[in-house]
């Protein structure tokens, strides 16, 4: 009978270099399958093995030693050799360590076969994830986003707890309790799913009558999105005097927060605080917290913080733009934030394109340098662009048309014979840019 391991917060982890680590991730700008350099690849695997040990650190683990190696491919039982397995048991014997943590992703066979040898609790780096996010959500629709994701993730891994009965099975009349307890858990756990998704989507329809109100009285959104322990949340503080929890960790916040921000020249906005990505942010995650990244998606504006002293920024601003593309917010306008110059030499300013509009901005949100040139790039990306022009609509786009008015952009209309409707436009840009990509607005419109 295989019971398992109670976990404590003393804790091994593990981290092993594999050949896929040896090639772009997904979020990079090259190529997924174009090696890195071995210079590239060497900081690459030294900045994920020091994430991986900062997230163990906020879920409150005390982390008693670091052991690394390298693999061309994981083992499809245990995901590490024979002679690495030995070390990690020796390990524990020598620190004592009650959890071993695995830095990649485990199959729900490869944990339950490395408790076995092991006789601790064995966790991967999604489960760690989850556990964090369990930690700091507060509000209601973040519980619900948590404990759905969290379900999601363990559907995969029933059967580890009963794997000392699951032998006792067999045809009519000989059915186990081991069998019968295994298909009791799936109901249990898909009607909570159920309940879960029914909830959330209740959620997700109130933010979208909230959205839909601030369209109708001309607010724009502004969203703040970067990389986990960026300074999205200091930020969000400096550029509101609110009070909402940042910290030197990883997910120090979790929830979205919504508050009005006042612009120059009067001009009103909504800004939003989002949860921050990482790396290989697990897919249970994303999928459960589409209702909140749904703020992302529909917002005018996305403010992308970026920690400036970090030796891997670029390949970080890669991968949250990779996140923001899953999602659908990869063609909402983005203005980039470089946060905590106060760490460096550099002085506040902005950067403008070729066209003069401004794409960057460098700030301090400890200090609060260049957080009033922020605030006006902020209100120039927002304010006062219109688009005019004739858009000709068939029959069948009434869905566009419909959004069209209920964003204030349809000043006039005519009705022709053949039913194609003409619709004279004078929309906000930002309102604009973003229906024209969501519906593939091309030669129906006449400027």
């Amino acid at each position: 009978m295989f019971e398992r391991p109670v976990a404590s917060n003393t804790a091994l982890l593990v981290h092993i270099d594999t050949e896929d680590a040896r090639r772009q991730p997904s979020g990079a700008s090259a190529r997924a399958d174009e090696p890195l350099t071995p210079h590239e690849h060497g900081s690459r695997l030294e900045a994920r093995r020091q994430e991986f040990k900062e997230l163990a650190v906020s879920a409150g683990l005390d982390v008693m030693e670091v052991i690394t190696g390298k693999r061309r491919r994981p083992d499809s039982r245990l995901f590490v050799g024979k002679g690495k397995l030995d070390e990690i048991r020796q390990s524990i014997h020598d620190t004592g360590a009650e959890l071993v943590l695995f830095g990649q992703r485990l199959s729900p066979s490869q944990e339950r076969n490395l408790e076995a040898e092991l006789k601790v609790r064995v966790l991967d780096r999604n489960s760690l994830i989850l556990d964090i996010f369990a930690q700091r959500a507060r509000s209601f629709d973040g519980k619900l986003q948590v404990e759905l994701a969290q379900l999601q993730h363990l559907s995969t891994r029933l059967v580890r707890g009963w794997t000392h009965l699951e032998r006792q099975k067999g045809g009519i009349g000989l059915r186990g309790p081991g069998e019968t307890q295994l298909e009791t858990d799936r109901r249990l756990l898909n009607e909570r799913v159920k309940v879960l998704k029914g909830r959330l989507a209740k959620v997700r329809r109130q933010r979208e009558q909230g959205r839909a109100q601030r369209g109708k009285t001309g607010i724009h959104t502004v969203a703040l999105v970067g990389y986990t322990n960026a300074g999205k949340s200091t930020l969000f503080n400096k550029l509101n005097n609110e009070n909402v929890y940042s910290a030197d960790q990883l997910f120090a916040t979790l929830d979205p927060t919504l508050r009005r921000l006042d612009l120059n020249g009067g001009q009103v906005a909504v800004i939003a605080d989002t949860v921050g990505f990482i790396e290989d942010l697990p897919h249970e995650l994303v999928d459960a917290f589409r209702s909140t990244l749904t703020e992302t998606r529909e917002a005018d504006l996305l403010v992308h913080v970026v920690d400036v002293v970090d030796d891997e920024r670029e390949q970080r601003q890669a991968e949250v733009n990779h996140v923001l593309q899953s999602i659908g917010a990869g063609d909402v306008p983005q203005l980039v934030v470089y946060n905590k110059i106060d760490l460096t030499e550099l002085s506040p300013h902005i950067r403008r394109d070729d066209a003069g509009e401004v794409v960057a901005a460098w700030v301090s949100a400890v200090t609060g340098e260049g957080l009033s040139e922020l605030l006006e790039a902020i209100a120039e990306r927002l304010g006062g662009a219109r688009v005019t022009g004739i858009l000709r609509l068939s029959p069948d786009r009434g869905k566009l048309r419909a959004q069209l008015y209920a964003a204030s952009a349809v000043s006039e209309e005519h009705v022709g014979d053949d039913g194609t409707v003409a619709l004279t436009i004078d929309a906000d840009a930002v309102d604009w840019a973003r229906l024209a990509s969501e519906h593939s607005i091309g030669a129906e419109f006449e400027s």
